[in-house]
């Protein structure tokens, strides 16, 4: 599940290096901390938290499968 989240997140930004993933594991839940360069939080937060919203949104799709709860917090 990282893996989509990562693909999804370099797709985004142009300064890779600056991102990481961080994730978190409970026994029903997963919480992945996101963290990019500063002036790129834009990128991914987009308009009015459209882009925001969709990753989360497919995310959660994932983690349905396997049974999972799924937060994602996005630190600049």
């Amino acid at each position: 599940m990282k893996e989509v989240l990562e693909t999804i997140i370099l797709n985004l930004v142009e300064n890779k290096e600056a991102v990481s993933i961080n994730e978190l594991n409970g026994e029903k839940s997963i919480v992945f901390e996101v963290k990019v360069a500063e002036d790129e939080m834009g990128k991914i937060i987009g308009r009015q938290g459209k882009v925001a919203k969709s990753i989360r949104t497919l995310m959660k799709a994932i983690a349905g499968k396997e049974n999972k709860r799924i937060s994602i917090e996005f630190i600049g």
